[in-house]
């Protein structure tokens, strides 16, 4: 007689696809609105409210929260979904840390490869479109052009494990800055410093490219610094 198969049969790699697509539709709507604020500290949605709104079962939205938790951006709570988490004054002290030396070796990297007038173009791009904006008194299109500048500048290093270790805390500080933006002076001294650090990396002078963007960095922390203070912000 013969035996009847018993075992389990794995779905094929290509099963998972569409469920591994959702996870990351959902992760990258719901990260947006923490980041940008659009929920602030303390906001509380149900797995299955964010579920129905995402037009997705509760398993991708489960798995993105789970990304989220693990990034320190939400807390899962058991029967209650999740709990967007605060940024504290500690908190952006060791981000603006970490960004100041990895972002400074960032420069010091690009301008050791003597990039080329092509590969400098984004840079400089960002760097009119920043002008452009404090011109035209637009804090939020400033705050986009900074943000290209920063991102370009630790591609150009050409060292991908960097870039991705700079653009995830980059992320991070995007909350914080966003809300102080206009707690802020108007930001004419960064655009004039990415000049400088732009120049720097033209002339493949890697110590003066570092130096330069540590001293932007290390400026910008004691600004934010005084506005937490100023504001009695304990946390973002």
């Amino acid at each position: 007689m013969a035996t009847r198969n018993t075992s389990v049969r794995r779905a094929p790699a290509t099963d998972r696809a569409p469920v591994q697509g959702a996870v990351e539709r959902v992760y990258q709507a719901l990260r947006a609105r923490i980041l940008d604020n659009a929920w602030p500290p303390g906001h509380q949605a149900l797995e299955q409210e964010l579920a129905l709104e995402m037009g997705v079962s509760r398993t991708p939205v489960r798995e993105a929260l789970i990304r989220l938790h693990n990034e320190g951006l939400v807390e899962v709570v058991p029967r209650h979904g999740m709990r967007v988490l605060p940024v504290s004054p500690v908190d952006m002290a060791e981000i603006y840390a970490i960004l100041t030396s990895l972002e400074s070796l960032a420069a010091e990297l690009a301008a050791k490869r003597k990039p080329g007038a092509a590969a400098l173009a984004p840079l400089e791009a960002a760097c009119r479109e920043m002008e452009a904006a404090l011109a035209a008194d637009d804090l939020d299109a400033w705050a986009k052009a900074d943000e290209r500048f920063h991102l370009q500048l630790v591609s150009l290093c050409d060292n991908r494990r960097l870039a991705e270790v700079v653009i995830n805390f980059w992320d991070r500080a995007h909350r914080a800055r966003m809300v102080t933006l206009r707690m802020r002076p108007r930001p004419t001294h960064s655009t004039r410093e990415h000049r400088a650090v732009v120049k720097a990396i033209r002339a493949g002078d890697a110590a003066k490219a570092r130096d330069l963007h540590r001293a932007h960095r290390e400026r910008g922390a004691v600004e934010l610094t005084e506005i937490l203070k100023q504001f009695r912000l304990s946390s973002l």
